[in-house]
């Protein structure tokens, strides 16, 4: 049975929502140094897991009591498709990698998934207090500010984006990564490799880039940029070309001017 909602109450919802993930931004931001924190792998993983718990600890009751009857997706590296429903996917540390080396470059994330598709999510960066949101059918936008995708229609004019999904992927992965990369750096203008991959996307809903790919079915990054991107009047497929839902097994966002190019130079990728 289908769980739809009213479009009206979606947005009712994106209030409450928007509160929270700012509310969990101030425990985030007063957690960040200037300085890269930990030197071993087990003392980088230990912040990573203290910056997430810390968040959560503030963030999970609340989006839970907003949205009765929701679920909570409980391994932010997790992917694939999520049981039928509403799930909330989030990330309390969107490239909490970059948090803890002191870099500016993370936010806090939060989604809520119905039936496999995001129709509601707010992104917060707490250093600079902008909050992107995005409710199906009702448009992304940055604070009160409507966002739209770049009006390229040249790949060769695009700057495009990429990066890894998380530590430890397996080295078929990588090489594609690469090879990625490399027919992008021939066929585009400028590519970008970064993380965490909400923080690109949030660029290609605004328009500043064109694109992004992703060789993962991680969720937690990729459903918020996903919808943005999409209310943005932006295109968002696997590298097959079909509509892109958390089950998918890849994933492309871009302008919709350019995304038959960037297709095409992905898609032999394998």
């Amino acid at each position: 049975m289908s769980t739809a909602m009213p479009f009206d109450a979606d947005t009712t919802l994106l209030s409450d929502v928007t509160a929270a993930v700012k509310t969990a931004g101030l425990t985030l931001r007063d957690r960040h140094t200037p300085h890269a924190r930990g030197v071993s792998l087990d003392e980088i993983v230990d912040e990573i897991h203290a910056n997430d718990d810390a968040v959560l600890d503030v963030l999970r009751e609340p989006l839970l009591r907003a949205r009765q009857g929701s679920r909570w997706a409980e391994d932010e590296l997790a992917g694939g498709a999520l049981p039928p429903g509403e799930w909330w996917v989030v990330d309390p540390a969107e490239g909490n990698i970059n948090h803890v080396h002191g870099m500016d470059d993370w936010a806090v994330t939060a989604t809520l998934v119905r039936d496999n598709r995001p129709v509601l999510t707010v992104v917060h960066l707490p250093l600079t207090g902008d909050t992107y949101t995005a409710v199906a059918g009702g448009g992304a936008r940055l604070n009160d500010r409507p966002l739209k995708v770049s009006a390229k229609t040249d790949v060769g004019a695009a700057l495009v984006g990429t990066g890894q999904a998380r530590p430890g992927e397996d080295e078929r992965t990588f090489r594609r990564i690469g090879d990625s990369v490399t027919a992008m750096l021939v066929n585009g203008l400028v590519v970008r490799v970064s993380v965490p991959a909400t923080m690109q996307l949030i660029h290609v809903a605004a328009g500043r880039t064109d694109a992004f790919w992703q060789f993962s079915d991680v969720r937690s990054g990729l459903v918020a940029g996903a919808l943005l991107v999409a209310e943005a009047g932006g295109t968002v497929t696997d590298l097959a070309g079909e509509a892109w839902n958390t089950g998918s097994r890849d994933f492309l966002a871009a302008a919709p001017g350019i995304h038959a190019a960037a297709l095409e130079v992905l898609a032999p990728i394998v």
